[in-house]
């Protein structure tokens, strides 16, 4: 109940979203349904809801033959507009936090045994489960950039979420603005407890549901931000050219085989 409201408040977030309605829910139940998982999901949506905002709106429920949860959230849109075409080439390409954590918390919840075969740090352990299960999008951002006077000059920045995935994300950003987008390896921001290897660059590149954003900016206003808060970081730069990702200063001179998630 909790992931299916964060992750709709999420796409809401990179929108530009700043104050949330609420959600609408459509749920489909099978007749061997316990009451008990649909009171614990009804729970995870009013956490949910008392930890973000918003109320539930209303919605439908159906019989089918597998359970399904889908969630329509509706909130304000501030007069700043977040938008997959408003990166241009020049700015900065910018991230809210670490990815990774939930593909990692997905393949421990999956397979316990993997656990104890990786040798994991506890905390990494600890912060995986919780970014799997209790995944927090990331509004501050928004707040940051409508409360500074400097950011008024602009109304539309270049963003988009991380929820298919960190690459696909950054490469959706270069699509849709129609330019080239230049990541540096060795600017990415990682767990310190993540593990070095091939196989742990493609859990966080491709691992997905980690919802933070991504998103670009100018240089002057992208150095600004980044002093206001540690955790975003500078990772790249966008540049004319054919839509697609770069990767330099990567210790793999193939660098990454392109396994971005796929909805159809």
């Amino acid at each position: 109940g909790w992931k299916a409201v964060a992750t709709n408040y999420s796409d809401l977030i990179s929108s530009g979203c700043e104050e949330f309605i609420g959600i609408n829910i459509g749920l489909v139940l099978t007749p061997e349904t316990e009451w008990k998982w649909v009171e614990e999901l009804y729970k995870g949506f009013s956490e949910a809801l008392n930890k973000f905002g918003g109320l539930i709106l209303g919605g439908d429920c159906s019989r089918g033959e597998n359970k399904m949860i889908s969630i329509t959230a509706l909130g304000f849109q501030s007069k700043l507009k977040l938008r997959r075409n408003a990166c241009k080439p020049g700015e900065i390409l910018l991230t809210t936090g670490i990815h990774g954590l939930s593909k990692l918390g997905l393949l421990l919840r999956t397979n316990p045994k993997i656990q104890k075969d990786l040798n994991l740090n506890k905390k990494l352990i600890e912060l995986s489960h919780n970014a799997f299960c209790r995944p927090t999008p990331n509004d501050r951002i928004l707040k940051r950039i409508l409360c500074s006077n400097e950011f008024l000059i602009t109304t539309e920045i270049g963003c988009t979420d991380s929820s298919d995935g960190f690459y696909k994300a950054i490469f959706d950003l270069s699509q849709e603005s129609k330019c080239k987008v230049v990541v540096d390896y060795q600017k990415v921001p990682k767990n310190e407890h993540w593990p070095i290897g091939e196989k742990w660059d493609q859990f966080y590149f491709f691992g997905g549901e980690d919802y933070e954003l991504l998103f670009s900016l100018p240089r002057d206003l992208a150095s600004k931000l980044t002093e206001m808060d540690n955790d975003i970081k500078e990772i790249g730069y966008f540049i004319k050219g054919n839509p697609g990702v770069e990767i330099k200063n990567h210790p793999n001179k193939n660098n990454l085989d392109d396994n971005s998630y796929s909805h159809f």
